[in-house]
């Protein structure tokens, strides 16, 4: 049974910002400087669409990982989902939605998980990656709002 969690991060940004924001390849790397995470194939840099694929490599937890992830379905501006491929899960998938909210949008990250080797992935799911994955999606969404262009003051 794989791991799920929920992240909901509100920004003054609209929906379609905000998700155009969320697939640009350029600020994911940006949001992951700790783990001096870099897109080495696939689509590199920009904007990521429905059927393509990035090719991940980073550290995390002192281990270096590739990951391949792909888009497997896009409903803009609201939502889109991203796979892996090939990579360190045994399954994971990112559901990303975007919903007005006032005059912004709140911005809803599902992650669904499961690590390998049995009840050894397990335990480790339950100890360590299910945190460590959370932290990181909250670290992300954080650097993400943070990138809304400054409000600018009424003129007195």
């Amino acid at each position: 049974m794989p791991v799920a969690f929920v992240c909901r991060t509100r920004s003054a940004m609209s929906p379609q910002e905000l998700f155009d924001l969320s697939r640009n390849i350029d600020a994911h790397v940006g949001s992951m400087t700790k783990s001096r995470e870099k897109a080495i194939a696939g689509t590199t840099t920009g904007l990521i669409s429905e059927g393509e694929y990035v090719t991940w490599q980073a550290w995390h937890l002192g281990v270096r990982f590739r990951m391949t992830s792909r888009i497997v379905r896009m409903e803009a501006p609201t939502s889109f989902s991203d796979e892996q491929v090939k990579g360190p899960f045994k399954y994971l998938r990112h559901t990303h939605e975007f919903r007005p909210d006032g005059s912004g949008t709140l911005m809803v990250d599902t992650i669904e998980f499961a690590a390998p080797f049995g009840p050894l992935g397990r335990l480790v799911e339950k100890l360590v990656l299910a945190r460590y994955m959370q932290n990181l999606i909250e670290e992300r969404n954080e650097f993400l709002v943070s990138q809304a262009p400054p409000i600018p003051e009424p003129n007195t």
